[in-house]
């Protein structure tokens, strides 16, 4: 460019010198650091890895992170459902259990009856022939079930077990004693089923004094010393 004089003007050269090529993105590379036949402005294949590792480097340890979390909450999920369904399947062979003893004992309840007349049969000798034979099919379908008479006289008398319906008193027994069995009762396990009807005989009341002259009751504060002769 000449001037008004006919003087050349200095040209002005700005020159780039920012390290990220506003463009691009890209890191710059300095003129004298290119390798022969680099075009300006363009990277070397190390520095890019170098950059891509240093900003893909923190990337695996959160990753690592989050997948443990992940891992930790999936396994607290399925010790809770193992825990809910092993819960489920105790209370479902409770309910199963109970369902099947309480079916067990109604059954049993049924044919009570019938064993009182087998029993009654027995002690007048009529159990004989053919009605032994169903009476004894009978009798193992209670031992079957798991379900056995109790009530025998003799027996100490238990208002857990024993059905009181008369009394009387003897002084040849210490405690209350059944002593005649009317009905039998029975029980499946712990548990009673019906209760044995019987006949209380309870001990005679214990005899007054001997007769023998009463202990001397203790002196009391209040009262006078004997006199001295």
């Amino acid at each position: 460019m000449t001037g008004p004089q006919g003087e050349e003007t200095p040209r002005v050269v700005i020159r780039d010198k920012r390290r990220i090529d506003p463009t691009s993105g890209t890191v710059r590379v300095p003129a004298g650091d290119q390798p022969a036949g680099a075009r300006p402005g363009t990277e070397l294949p190390g520095e890019q890895m170098t950059e891509h590792e240093t900003a893909a480097g923190p990337a695996p340890v959160a990753a690592d992170d989050d997948l443990s979390r992940q891992l930790a909450e999936r396994t607290e999920d399925l010790q809770r459902v193992t825990a809910e369904y092993a819960n489920y399947r105790r209370r479902i062979d409770r309910d199963r259990t109970l369902v099947v003893d309480q079916a067990a004992e109604r059954f049993a309840a049924q044919l009570f009856p019938i064993v009182d007349d087998i029993e009654r049969a027995r002690d007048h000798g009529d159990l004989t022939g053919a009605f032994k034979v169903v009476a004894d099919r009978v009798l193992g379908l209670l031992d079957g079930l798991g379900v056995e008479g109790f009530g025998v006289a003799g027996d100490p008398f238990d208002p857990a077990l024993h059905e009181a319906v008369m009394h009387d008193t003897s002084a040849d027994v210490d405690v209350p004693t059944a002593t005649t069995v009317l009905r039998q009762g029975f029980r499946r396990g712990d548990r009673v089923l019906r209760t044995a009807m019987v006949a209380v005989t309870d001990p005679e009341s214990p005899a007054a004094g001997d007769g023998g002259a009463p202990e001397a009751a203790p002196a009391q504060p209040g009262d006078a010393a004997p006199a001295s002769d």
